[in-house]
């Protein structure tokens, strides 16, 4: 281990690679953790490009980083804990750089049960909603499933019929 100096002209531990290596370990074990999350933890312990890739690399192949499970681990937790719709889940995969390929197979994780998920959203945020008249609260239900993610032209179908 040895000490660099950086912007702040205080001494930053720059830890060895097998140190990294234990440390990449234990931030990937305690929960799923995206190739990018990971890639910019490794920077922050002090390591190059070269060692960064070297250490991502090890932990790919023993198991600790997948990107397809991270995905799907993604997918799920976000669409049915936090019910959030298509949009937003895709917008938060494509912040930590997953690829097309396990973007593509996460996303068949909500198919099934997602309007299902959006009418008990609706109808669970219509009972806190006041408005003026029935266009006001649709309105602003609307723009409540809109921003959790839901495509407009079905939110505004599920709105219709539950009229």
């Amino acid at each position: 281990m040895y000490y660099e100096e950086d912007h702040f002209n205080k001494k930053k531990k720059t830890l060895s690679i097998k140190e990294a290596m234990l440390k990449g370990a234990n931030f990937c074990a305690y929960q799923e953790r995206s190739q990018y999350e990971v890639r910019n933890k490794l920077y922050t312990y002090g390591l190059h490009e070269n060692e960064v890739d070297e250490v991502l690399s090890d932990l790919i192949v023993q198991g600790f980083v997948n990107e397809e499970r991270f995905a799907k681990t993604y997918v799920g937790g976000k669409f049915r804990v936090k019910k959030w719709g298509r949009i937003k889940i895709l917008q938060g995969l494509k912040h930590h750089k997953i690829s097309e390929y396990c973007i593509r197979q996460a996303m068949k994780e909500i198919d099934e049960d997602y309007e299902t998920t959006l009418i008990e959203l609706l109808e669970k945020k219509s009972k806190t909603i006041k408005g003026a008249d029935d266009f006001d609260r649709n309105t602003k239900l609307a723009r409540y499933a809109i921003g959790r993610g839901f495509e407009g032209a079905l939110v505004w179908e599920v709105i219709k019929r539950q009229s």
